[in-house]
């Protein structure tokens, strides 16, 4: 009974003000807990994809594969940023790249950059 109060005060400071513990949750879920450099990598995906600029490459690559020059005059921007956003989005493997003689082509990793999109897409146009 001691210990099982200490284990509780251990986890549980003052700063916590509820007393009751659901120890049967608490075992559950640590033990299904990925280990910090997997969440952190998430973190960091969620972090390129926070970015509206690359939202549109990335909503632009999902209707076609497009080169640079065609994204720039598709969003109104400078070649120069649309190649440094690219480079951004393809070391977080979010899109890949292929060359066509002096052209490179740009398209989506995978299909899960696409299911990612598609899901923040429909959430944030449901009522």
């Amino acid at each position: 009974m001691i210990e099982e109060k200490k284990k509780k005060d251990e986890i549980c400071d003052e700063s916590c003000p509820q007393t009751v513990m659901h120890e049967d949750t608490i075992l559950t879920v640590k033990e299904k807990m990925l280990n910090i450099e997997v969440l952190t990598g998430v973190a960091d995906l969620f972090k390129v994809l926070g970015d509206k600029t690359r939202t549109r490459i990335l909503h632009a690559l999902s209707q076609s594969e497009m080169c640079v020059c065609d994204l720039a005059y598709l969003l109104d921007m400078t070649q120069s940023s649309i190649s440094h956003q690219l480079r951004v989005l393809k070391q977080a493997h979010l899109v890949k790249n292929r060359k066509e003689g002096k052209v490179v082509y740009y398209s989506l990793a995978d299909s899960h950059v696409t299911e990612i999109f598609n899901q923040a897409l429909e959430h944030i146009l449901e009522d």
